[in-house]
């Protein structure tokens, strides 16, 4: 699946055109139950000709109150519209929490920059970082323009001097790097605060 953001994701379903929110529903179902300013009373006051004749639905939101009109099979379209929309929410929560994205969300950006920063990992753990990042290359990275990494270090180390353009042989070449790196002992603050720097340096990095 392309990696687009909840406003694509909703466009590209029809969620939005389909009219599918509270408000939207009841106006196709039925209609507000209307008031209107009394000058004898000094006060707006609630038509009651409808009283009886429809079941009525009051919003929590702003308690204003709907008189429902609709026959019973355009509640069961609705319904089915509802379970179909929820379905896709289903699977896009899914998509959104899974594989590479669980760890790191979904990127959008088109040229990034990762700083490695292993901190007092074990060697088991380091290896385990090594086995996420390399995910996230291959899942995501792939489908963005440009990115590069630097590892936070007492000597910084950059994969690339620059942010590199995107293919599978340069992913491939940076997933190779990756597991070239050798375990070091923690990094101080400051190493970590000279890769982030180094990371923002490039005024074509968003993120």
């Amino acid at each position: 699946q392309s990696l687009v953001s909840s406003s694509e994701w909703l466009q590209h379903y029809g969620l939005k055109r389909n009219k599918l929110s509270l408000s939207q529903i009841l106006s196709q179902i039925g209609f507000q139950h209307s008031k209107d300013y009394v000058t004898t009373l000094g006060k707006p006051v609630a038509s009651r000709y409808a009283d009886g004749l429809f079941p009525q639905y009051k919003r929590a939101q702003d308690g204003s109150v709907y008189n429902l009109t609709a026959k019973k099979e355009l509640i069961l379209h609705f319904v089915d519209c509802l379970m179909g929309a929820i379905e896709l929410y289903k699977q896009r929560m899914e998509w959104l929490t899974s594989e590479s994205r669980q760890i790191f969300g979904v990127i959008q950006e088109r040229c990034i920059v990762i700083v490695l920063d292993f901190g007092t990992a074990a060697p088991t753990e380091f290896d385990l970082c090594r086995d996420a990042l390399s995910m996230v290359l291959v899942e995501q990275v792939i489908q963005i323009a440009r990115f590069n990494l630097i590892r936070a270090a007492q000597d910084l180390m950059k994969w690339q001097q620059k942010p590199t353009p995107v293919s599978e042989h340069t992913v491939k070449a940076a997933v190779m790097w990756l597991w070239k790196l050798d375990h070091m002992t923690a990094v101080n603050h400051t190493n970590s605060a000279e890769a982030l720097l180094e990371a923002m340096g490039d005024e074509a990095v968003s993120s």
